[in-house]
């Protein structure tokens, strides 16, 4: 396809001005905000992950004041302790991340390939939905790794900067599964370190996570437009870039979903999929994955929050999920595919979904978003045998 790559959006949202732009990005995208972030933004609308819309239900499971949290526990990093609220059954993998992004615990940096070794063993705890051992490992990791960074120079600090953003990227990534608001710090400091490494790559990661976090507090419009900023300074050429050029506008087109934007939402759904098609499938990116059966999942994420869940089915059909590459976005699959089969009214289908999701990461059916989702599946009409016992084996039971 000639010309730009996000041609065929409406007028709306294409660029009213030409800027600056880095080696090998693509014209014709979005201008960015002009209050570009370089600060921690501060939420002012509910909270709403890593690719969904909020509910009523969840509300009451997720909100959480971030300050009132890091003061009951005087700023100070625990590592270890039993995660906040386990003792309920709703426990939180995130709590002892949350008071260690305010006050991280002492290290000392340790060489390069150490702290490789490190962010490796973190992302396979996220990508295996071991979301308990990745809070615990958090805090220690970004510890290092900043202790590291300051104490390098040169290239050496590069990569020491890149694996600071990459720990960043989880904890955030971590924190929205909780719909935990400490996602805004950690989505900011990702951010900087990204940039400061120079690298296009885990900038477009860091950029991600933050506009998810803005899409949660209701600033889908901005959300937008520093994904498309962002994946337009990427070269669609190069196999590294180009795949998370292809994320950014998967979010970018589940978060135009979100505010009802469908010709936008479409049109950057589409457009994702042409570059997943022109391309080999390249595997080892940091948390999602860039692959033609990851832009069909999106693809019903973003007829869910359209309000056509209709749409899915014929998508949920031919998808072929169990040769997804990690269990975390196994789940994720099959999470969307129970809120479309919940929207339709299949409380069966919507049943048997969130059993595949508990098959392929019990830590991921524990997340407050779905634990509101089987609560919900307790007060239908229609009774499905077996919602209470796994409602009480996941803690969707009211408390």
């Amino acid at each position: 396809m000639g010309g730009s790559p996000f041609g065929r959006l409406p007028d709306r949202v294409r660029p009213h001005a030409a800027r600056p732009r880095r080696a090998g990005a693509v014209r014709g995208v979005l201008e960015p905000p002009p209050d570009r972030l370089t600060a921690t933004p501060a939420p002012d609308g509910p909270a709403a992950d890593t690719v969904e819309r909020p509910s009523a239900e969840e509300d009451a499971v997720r909100r959480r004041n971030l300050l009132t949290g890091a003061l009951a526990a005087g700023a100070t990093a625990v590592v270890g302790v039993a995660p906040a609220g386990a003792a309920s059954g709703h426990f939180d993998p995130a709590a002892a991340l949350e008071d260690a992004l305010f006050r991280l615990p002492s290290a000392a940096p340790v060489p390069l390939a150490r702290l490789a070794e490190q962010a490796a063993a973190a992302r396979s705890d996220f990508c295996a939905a071991r979301y308990t051992s990745l809070g615990r490992a958090l805090p220690g990791l970004l510890a290092a790794a900043s202790a590291t960074r300051d104490a390098s120079s040169g290239r050496a600090r590069e990569q020491a900067s890149t694996a600071l953003a990459r720990a960043y990227v989880l904890a955030a990534e971590l924190a929205l599964k909780q719909h935990n608001d400490a996602a805004w710090v950690a989505a900011d400091r990702a951010l900087t370190a990204a940039r400061a490494s120079g690298h296009p790559v885990p900038i477009g990661e860091s950029s991600r996570v933050l506009a998810i976090t803005m899409r949660r507090s209701g600033r889908s419009p901005a959300a937008v437009r520093l994904l498309t900023q962002e994946a337009a300074d990427l070269d669609a050429g190069q196999s590294p870039t180009g795949a998370v050029r292809t994320t950014l506008m998967l979010t970018a087109a589940y978060t135009a979903a979100t505010s009802r934007d469908r010709t936008t939402a479409l049109g950057l759904l589409d457009e994702a999929q042409e570059e997943a098609a022109r391309r080999p499938e390249v595997p080892g990116l940091f948390t999602v994955d860039a692959s033609r059966t990851q832009v069909e999942v999106y693809r019903i994420g973003v007829f869910n929050a359209l309000g056509t869940p209709d749409e899915g089915v014929q998508v949920a059909a031919r998808l072929s999920i169990d040769r997804m590459p990690t269990a975390e976005r196994r789940a994720r699959a099959w999470t969307d595919t129970a809120r479309m089969w919940h929207a339709l009214g299949d409380q069966p289908q919507t049943f048997a979904a969130l059993r595949r999701v508990e098959q392929e990461a019990p830590q991921e059916v524990r997340r407050p978003a779905l634990r509101a989702l089987t609560a919900d599946l307790l007060y239908t009409s229609a009774r499905v045998p077996g919602v209470r016992e796994f409602a009480a084996r996941t803690g969707g039971l009211p408390g």
